[in-house]
């Protein structure tokens, strides 16, 4: 078989079930081979970074590979913020790339990357963004070249590896006379006995004296399913969680032992019980920045921290554990629960102070659609099983804040790397992967606008994804920070289109609404349609989203900026 017909039979062999890619003459082997696979849908995007974004989401919560590819040259290059994505958010991603012909290395060839004679060096760039990067010179290896990248993507703390396949491997006469299936070798990460003896004997000894412990829990729970023996464990012993903004909903959160979500844009009631914690139990949890509230030296003074992570150079990253367990974290988790059961009884229920998600009404004092108010809306309308995207900018804020999720419904923000229209795109990638789910992106206009042509991608291929513009003519977050940080704006207003025109030309759906009830009935008949819809929504220009650069709260942070702001001067 040729070279690309033995990958696409290799990744078939694992279980994939959807490629993202974009098109190109060093691509059009490979999509010819994924046109005739029996198993593998192809989607061809309109933008190869949407393919990289949109195979972080088939990645995301299906715990299968994620497959991205383009052509040699300037499609390549396109994949690379989504490939930062899969290896800050530990996504398992095969890319695959075309590459010149090797016998024309150095002679200046259309779409050259060997980084020889003034060409760019695509190989340097790709080992910068991934796990590891190969490149295929002979079709005779060709599987075992895909057999290690598999397994390196999976191995340990997930993440992407990269393929290059160069021309003349595609040419007629080349073929892999040795084809074999990839055997796939997921070896689980396993926590260390003396290390969970360690952590359950400082956590019998502070629930006997009756300590404070707070558990923190972070994406990586999520990414290991670990919600029903973490769920065990806090119920057993009457210990309160508050979750990242990547954790939450990893147990539904109108459970009593659930405060809220800890972060510079989370609630009260979780930094009120950070704060007199102590003993912090971080499960999955990598201490990001706002997560952290940009990384403040006190955050954890005066408190012991027990970390679980999967990696081990995320523990002492950013503050010293005083106890560690390295594995995955729900086989962590269960080794703990063992530990500690066969030692220390059940605690008697308890009542803790948490945030009510039910309880807190919005006052809308401008007309528009309050964007706090838009969340709440959805929560009380969000299918059991949907899958909520948010992407970068203010509107996370809100979704984060607002929206209350139960145990299997899911939440993801952009992660670690951050970009815009990430989840826009990435929400087709968590549609293959999950079709009989509901999944709904929250964006920013300007999210919207950076992408927004992959609705086409959507109407093609039938992913019937809603998207939700909260739409106010304005890169919001940048205002306020050019606003806080520098007394003045600029830049940050802008036009939208009509987007229900929009999305009719494109053949989906579209709504305008500008109130919550209107919002409402247009959700209702999204979630119905069964098709790719848009909500534009909206909302006022004036509220501002919940934030506090202090875990002590908004006063104190606004007290310790102005400080700074003296001290400066």
């Amino acid at each position: 078989m040729r070279i690309y017909e033995a990958l696409v039979k290799g990744l078939e062999s694992v279980g994939v079930g959807a490629a993202f890619g974009g098109a190109g003459e060093n691509a059009a082997q490979l999509m010819l081979a994924l046109k005739h696979s029996k198993t593998i849908r192809p989607v061809i995007t309109r933008h190869e970074q949407a393919a990289a974004f949109a195979a972080c989401g088939y990645a995301m919560y299906s715990r299968r590979l994620g497959v991205c590819f383009a052509t040699a040259g300037p499609g390549a290059f396109n994949l690379f913020s989504g490939l930062a994505v899969a290896m800050s958010d530990s996504y398992p991603i095969l890319a695959i790339s075309g590459y010149s012909s090797l016998e024309w290395k150095g002679k200046g060839a259309l779409n050259e990357t060997s980084g020889v004679s003034r060409t760019p060096d695509s190989h340097a760039m790709f080992v910068a963004t991934t796990k590891k990067s190969f490149l295929l010179e002979d079709a005779a290896k060709a599987c075992d070249v895909l057999e290690e990248a598999v397994n390196v993507a999976f191995d340990g703390r997930p993440g992407p590896v990269h393929i290059h396949v160069p021309e003349n491997l595609t040419h007629k006469g080349v073929s892999v006379a040795n084809y074999r299936d990839v055997d796939l070798q997921i070896k689980p990460v396993v926590p260390e006995t003396a290390r969970v003896e360690t952590v359950a004997e400082i956590l019998i000894a502070a629930l006997a004296k009756g300590e404070k412990v707070l558990a923190l829990i972070g994406f990586g729970a999520i990414l290991s399913d670990a919600g029903e023996p973490l769920l065990r464990l806090l119920e057993r012993y009457q210990i309160p969680f508050v979750t990242t903004l990547d954790g939450k909903g990893i147990i539904d959160e109108s459970h009593p032992l659930a405060i809220g979500v800890f972060c510079d844009s989370g609630h009260k009631a979780a930094r009120e019980a950070f704060k007199q914690a102590q003993i912090i139990l971080a499960i999955g949890n990598s201490f990001a920045q706002h997560a952290t509230f940009n990384f403040r030296n006190d955050l954890l003074k005066g408190k012991k921290l027990i970390h679980l992570n999967i990696d081990g150079g995320e523990v002492d990253k950013v503050y010293k554990a005083d106890a560690a367990i390295i594995g995955d974290a729900k086989l962590a988790i269960t080794a703990l629960y063992d530990r500690m059961s066969a030692e220390l009884e059940p605690q008697p229920k308890r009542t803790f102070p948490r945030y009510d998600y039910r309880s807190d009404k919005i006052h809308d004092l401008v007309g528009k659609i309050h964007p706090g108010q838009l969340a709440q809306a959805l929560s009380r309308r969000l299918p059991d099983d949907a899958i909520v995207l948010a992407d970068a900018g203010a509107h996370l804020t809100w979704l984060g804040y607002y929206l209350e999720l139960k145990s299997h419904q899911r939440f993801r923000k952009p992660g670690g790397f951050g970009p815009m229209a990430g989840s826009v795109n990435g929400a087709l990638g968590v549609k293959c992967a999950h079709p009989d789910r509901t999944v709904i992106v929250g964006c920013g206009d300007g999210c919207y606008l950076l992408s927004g042509f992959e609705l086409l991608t959507a109407v093609q291929y039938n992913l019937p994804v809603i998207w939700i513009i909260f739409n106010d003519n304005q890169f919001k977050l940048i205002k306020i920070y050019q606003l806080s940080t520098y007394g003045e704006s600029g830049l940050v207003e802008f036009e939208n289109p009509d987007y229900v025109a929009y999305a009719k030309a494109c053949g989906a759906q579209g709504f305008r609404v500008e109130t919550v009830s209107e919002f409402e009935s247009a959700l209702d008949k999204a979630l119905a349609l069964n098709k790719p819809v848009l909500i534009d929504a909206h909302i006022s220009r004036m509220e501002l989203p919940k934030y506090s650069s202090s875990p002590e709260g908004t006063l104190a942070g606004l007290v310790e900026r102005l400080g700074e702001r003296v001290r400066a001067h």
